[in-house]
């Protein structure tokens, strides 16, 4: 299962008010793990609010554990999209191989000079996350880089590796290591992952096409949106959190509530964009007022999760 914003590619603006009050549980025995762990709390500060709303649920040391893991993701999405348009995707694809080197090596050896490198992985080591699911997020991070319309196949491949490992490395977390538990609960995860991805891809569509010149779903050009497709792309993303929900039941009481909470803003956010003509979509990016997202969170926490 993962937390809202897993999907690189479309964050939240940074917030500015990071890392002060963050309170971290370290996630190793040294200094420097504990200075990595650090680090990647004050990324994820900057860089998320939605995920905020969840990430506080969290028990510890789950909490810093899904912060170590979000953090190399939000910072390989910054090589990715960071809006300099003097750097050429060329240098980029350059620094994002290196990222990726950098992070297989800490895999191999647990140690890295890069923060946040080092902090995902102290948790991935832990875990039992490996390259069966990191190989994939790089892939889909280096798409983005080249690729800007795809097709059923390679969309496909990109959800996998933008959206659907990341909630996958978050199950190894919420699991401990229960290798019975992650694998009966991977399907409902990985599809949980996917709906996140498909939402913001819906609610991002002008922005994608206008000002990163991308287009996700297959055939399907800004200008041309109708209420007919909006309707069929968000029976397939309702039906992911139906499959999601069941799952999200059989979850730790460690992460039971933040992911419900998780769902439930997508689930929110999903209901708004189906009452909100095409034509409106295409110019405005649909949110969950805060008001909303707390009576969500509230609900989570009153029912563990379960309702």
């Amino acid at each position: 299962m993962s937390l809202p914003d897993p999907a690189p590619a479309h964050r939240e603006p940074p917030t500015g008010a990071a890392a002060p009050g963050l309170h971290v549980v370290p996630t190793g025995d040294r200094i420097f793990d504990r200075a990595a762990t650090a680090s990647a709390a004050v990324v994820i500060g900057e860089y998320s609010t939605s995920f905020g709303w969840a990430c506080r649920l969290l028990a510890e040391p789950v909490r810093s554990h899904v912060r170590n893991v979000y953090a190399l993701v939000r910072v390989a999405d910054e090589v990715v999209d960071e809006p300099d348009p003097t750097w050429p995707a060329a240098e980029r694809a350059v620094v994002l191989d290196r990222l990726e080197q950098e992070t297989y090596d800490a895999l191999r050896t647990g140690r890295s000079a890069n923060l946040v490198v080092h902090a995902f992985a102290c948790t991935a080591r832990r875990y039992g996350i490996g390259r069966d699911l990191v190989e994939p997020f790089f892939a889909s991070m280096r798409a983005d880089l080249s690729v800007a319309t795809h097709d059923d196949v390679s969309l496909a491949d990109y959800i996998h590796g933008s959206a659907e490992v990341v909630g996958l490395m978050c199950l190894r977390v919420f699991t401990g290591g229960d290798r019975a538990a992650y694998a009966r609960l991977a399907p409902g995860a990985a599809r949980l992952g996917a709906a996140f991805q498909k939402v913001n891809f819906l609610r991002d569509l002008a922005d994608d096409h206008d000002a990163l010149g991308r287009t996700y779903f297959p055939g399907l050009a800004p200008e041309s949106f109708d209420d007919a497709r909006r309707d069929a792309l968000l029976d397939e993303i309702d039906a992911d959190l139906a499959a999601a929900a069941r799952a999200v039941l059989e979850l730790p009481v460690s992460s039971r509530r933040a992911v419900a909470a998780a769902r439930g803003l997508f689930a929110e956010l999903s209901r708004r964009l189906r009452a909100t003509p095409a034509a409106e979509i295409r110019r405005t990016r649909i949110r969950v007022p805060d008001p909303v997202k707390a009576r969500i969170v509230l609900h989570a926490v009153l029912t563990g999760g379960r309702a």
